[in-house]
């Protein structure tokens, strides 16, 4: 079994993973940034939805929104948070591996690192060409991910990160294969029991990213620092990369 498809993981480390504080966050870049300022009722695909993050603020925006994940555990925690909100959103069960519905988006969007998961390259160039297939002409892809850049300016010392209920998480990440791979062990420390798991996935530069889309056939490849759109700089705080499909010019922007 692969490391994805260990929901005791997802359930273990989702406070850490998922946060109130990061769904928050997750609501005022849906609601601000230009990257997320799609046509006016598009229809969205949000690829690895998890417990649905992005899928209430981008239903509330008025968006057409589908939720795609392998996770039944994260499903259900994203039915229930999208049936609390009053979110009328699509959920579907599948590897993002083979998950293709052709010509159904406007746009794609997958976010939170979570691409590069699979250990042979080609699978992730894999699941940008399903992306791109799923998509209409004129429509977007939005990969966000740690670039390779961003990562190499605070990787380092483990990490400590408390949880509300005074069990608190150590994150440490090993870079792998000549910073071809990460690996991020964490370690969930609960009264006298402790948790491990490790996550091990691919870790791209700008460039490799923006060459992988390429070879799946985007065009207007365009590199971004963070979701307000800023350059791909040494002041970067993620790697946000967006593509297009060829075809018909995409529709004008706004709500």
């Amino acid at each position: 079994m692969h490391w994805y498809e260990d929901d005791t993981l997802w359930s273990d480390f989702s406070e850490t993973m998922f946060s109130g504080r990061r769904r928050a966050e997750v609501a005022s870049v849906v609601a601000k940034s230009p990257l997320f300022d799609f046509p006016a009722g598009a229809r969205v695909l949000d690829l690895c939805c998890g417990p649905g993050l992005y899928l209430v603020p981008l239903a509330g925006s008025g968006y057409r929104v589908t939720g795609v994940d392998l996770s039944p555990l994260m499903l259900e925690r994203a039915r229930t948070v999208c049936e609390e909100a009053g979110a009328r959103v699509r959920l579907v069960r599948a590897d993002m591996l083979e998950h293709v519905e052709p010509e159904s988006y406007d746009v794609v969007l997958n976010v939170y690192t979570s691409f590069g998961y699979f250990d042979d390259p080609r699978d992730n160039l894999r699941v940008l060409r399903n992306a791109h297939d799923s998509l209409v002409p004129g429509g977007r892809l939005l990969v966000d991910v740690m670039g390779k850049e961003v990562l190499a300016g605070w990787i380092g010392r483990p990490q400590l990160v408390e949880l509300d209920d005074g069990a608190y998480v150590v994150q440490r990440d090993t870079v792998l294969d000549d910073w071809t791979r990460l690996r991020t062990d964490w370690t969930l420390v609960r009264g006298r029991a402790a948790r491990e798991a490790s996550i091990t996935s691919f870790v791209y530069s700008a460039a490799e990213l923006r060459e992988l889309f390429t070879a799946a056939g985007f065009t207007d490849v365009e590199c971004y620092g963070d979701f307000d759109g800023a350059p791909y700089d040494q002041h970067a705080r993620r790697l946000v990369v967006r593509g297009t499909r060829p075809g018909a010019p995409a529709p004008a922007e706004g709500r």
